[in-house]
């Protein structure tokens, strides 16, 4: 009886000594996880949580000790309130790196607690107001609304050589900031810009903004917005006989889209995402195959990205030979991280110093890129 008691109390040391040369590293998450947009959440988080599975399976040692990830996710609901309440949750859960905020009208505020709190974020959200406030830890791991509504403009003048469009936002800080991009370049380009409508986040029917451009003989509508409302626009432009295409940001560009949007989503919807094509990308095929494998679904726009972000992270401390935020942002400001979904590197203000463009339109409802523009 006492030789398992000492083996029992031999295993426990052991057991207690692994744990103390192991440092547990937390990555917070904030997206929408409830809501219309939590299968963009959703995506995200699945993103970060295989990096941080692989990441454990390798593992990774920092200052001489292992570094355990966890991953800790909150639900900002998309909603600039919920967004700093989620910020406040994981800075006081002592999390110093975080992947998202999605939204740019959560990122936005969100972004001076996180700033605060001394936690570098790095995030999707496209608004260029996020960056323009002179936070250090924002690393933007995508195209700006800049690049994307500016390189959709040019696609839509150059290419489909339309010459009358129309923009419709929600009014959310990215659907604003996209279609002001968008009717900047479009008009810089040689487009008549006939209307410029406005709607909120939370709308569905649009009959009544549609029915008014209508009469303008628009050949496009620019939506500045999210693919659940996006769809039913779609639907309701099919209605009412408008032949006019229906274009709009990344965040239409996702299988959602086609989903909500039936056969009223075809050819006649176009739509970028910041980044190279994954399928042509080096190693985009393999991590499709493995996020499929993991999860039993496809991984959508951001799952890459977020993927991405948390492997820049995790590069960048091993580099450092810290855990440090203030040092490991300063090996990813300084540096280049390579990815799945492209090449990582920033100006001061912490954009992409490079973001190639993609433009996608719709087949059998799904995404289907055209080309890198």
């Amino acid at each position: 009886m006492k030789l398992k008691h000492i083996a029992l109390a031999a295993a426990l040391l052991a057991a207690a000594q692994v744990q103390a040369q192991e440092t547990v590293v937390k990555i917070g998450h904030s997206g929408p996880l409830s809501g219309a947009q939590a299968f963009s959440g959703k995506d995200n988080e699945s993103g970060a949580r295989l990096a941080v599975e692989e990441l454990n399976a390798k593992p990774i040692t920092v200052a001489g000790k292992k570094v355990r990830f966890e991953l800790q996710s909150e639900d900002d609901q998309g909603d600039p309130k919920a967004g700093v309440a989620a910020a406040q949750k994981l800075i006081d859960q002592g999390v110093k790196f975080v992947v998202g905020p999605y939204n740019s009208g959560v990122a936005i505020p969100a972004s001076r607690a996180y700033n605060d709190g001394g936690v570098l974020i790095a995030t999707v959200a496209t608004n260029p107001k996020l960056t323009q406030q002179g936070y250090k830890g924002i690393y933007r791991v995508n195209a700006s609304d800049t690049q994307l509504g500016g390189k959709m403009a040019l696609y839509a003048a150059n290419e489909l050589k339309l010459k009358t469009v129309a923009v419709i936002d929600d009014r959310t800080a990215f659907g604003q900031g996209l279609a002001e991009e968008f009717k900047k370049q479009a008009k810089a380009a040689g487009m008549t810009v006939a209307g410029h409508e406005f709607t909120t986040d939370k709308s569905f029917d649009f009959t009544s903004i549609l029915t008014k451009l209508k009469t303008r003989k628009v050949e496009a509508i620019f939506f500045g917005g999210y693919a659940p409302q996006a769809a039913p626009m779609a639907r309701q432009m099919k209605q009412l006989g408008i032949n006019a295409r229906l274009l709009g940001g990344d965040t239409i560009c996702t299988v959602e889209m086609g989903k909500l949007g039936g056969d009223a989503v075809g050819e006649n919807v176009l739509c970028p995402q910041g980044g190279a094509l994954l399928d042509k990308a080096a190693s985009g095929p393999a991590f499709k195959s493995k996020f499929k494998a993991r999860f039993k679904q496809d991984a959508d726009v951001y799952a890459a990205t977020y993927y991405d972000a948390t492997m820049m992270y995790a590069q960048a401390m091993q580099k450092a030979n810290s855990l440090d935020p203030q040092k490991v942002g300063a090996v990813i400001s300084g540096g280049e991280y390579k990815g799945v979904a492209g090449n990582y590197s920033f100006d001061a203000r912490g954009d992409m110093k490079q973001s190639p463009v993609t433009i996608f339109s719709f087949k059998a409802g799904q995404p289907s890129a055209i080309t890198t523009y």
